[in-house]
């Protein structure tokens, strides 16, 4: 039985990370580190599913499947007995219907990399900014982003922007470059609300931050922040800290009492 502070009998629940991206790789494991120690992460990479789906440019069945059988052997991993996986964290930001599947298919809690995200945003705003470096996820991101907020009855207005080049770069090892290049796109969305669309991007948050002015193409009360995790010491949001999502994959898992998650979640 996990409390709520995440512990139990165990170190800590084993959760399973599921990327098709090795850049997604360190900036979740980092959000796990600062907001969530006790959890025990581990990794499944097929980045041939991000290859595929750009050159296939549909999600197609027999990717679908893939994911089911991703997912199923994800939840059937295991430790000692009594250590099972307690929860599915898929760090792919492209691949929103079969993912779902995988929800459908499995017993436990299972989540997409946006869904708090997104859950935030539609609060904060009918215009919402969303940028991704890996283009089949600007689609994806968007159905995802509207159906949810039809679901809820609100009227948003979603413009996507692929950051051309950024992830090129970031593959490459030059990490400033692929930072500055989202930062100056993000100065070109006219929005209430910017969501970075992948985990791989976390580490441009700063920038962006710095760069999004009042003047620039987002308010000052709903850029993304540029402090160290807030823990829920103030309410500002710009206070607020990436990874925090994280939280919510904590109370799916067992927790009791229920933990705010945060839209710009993306560490």
């Amino acid at each position: 039985m996990i409390d709520d502070a995440g512990s139990s009998s165990l170190p800590g629940p084993r959760i399973a990370l599921v990327h098709a991206l090795a850049e997604s790789i360190a900036p979740v494991h980092s959000a796990l580190q600062r907001c969530w120690p006790a959890a025990r992460p581990f990794n499944l990479l097929e980045d041939s599913l991000s290859r595929d789906r750009q050159v296939e440019g549909d999600l197609t069945e027999a990717m679908v499947a893939r994911f089911l059988a991703l997912g199923r052997y994800a939840a059937a991993e295991s430790g000692p007995p009594g250590d099972p996986t307690r929860g599915v964290l898929f760090t792919c930001s492209a691949f929103g219907p079969a993912i779902a599947a995988v929800k459908g298919a499995l017993h436990i809690p299972v989540l997409g990399p946006h869904e708090a995200a997104f859950d935030e945003a539609i609060g904060l705003g009918p215009r919402i900014g969303v940028l991704v470096t890996f283009a089949p996820s600007a689609a994806s991101l968007q159905q995802d982003l509207e159906d949810l907020a039809a679901a809820r009855g609100a009227t948003i207005q979603v413009t996507t922007h692929v950051v051309a080049d950024a992830l090129a770069a970031l593959a490459a090892g030059d990490g400033a470059r692929h930072d500055e290049l989202i930062a100056a796109a993000a100065q070109t969305l006219e929005c209430d609300v910017l969501v970075l669309g992948q985990f791989s991007m976390a580490r441009a948050r700063d920038r962006v931050a710095d760069r999004a002015t009042p003047s620039g193409s987002c308010s000052p009360r709903r850029k993304l922040p540029s402090t160290g995790c807030g823990r829920w010491s103030s309410p500002d949001p710009a206070k607020r800290e990436p990874g925090e999502r994280l939280l919510w994959l904590r109370t799916r898992c067992g927790a009791h009492r229920p933990v705010r998650s945060l839209w710009w979640a993306w560490a």
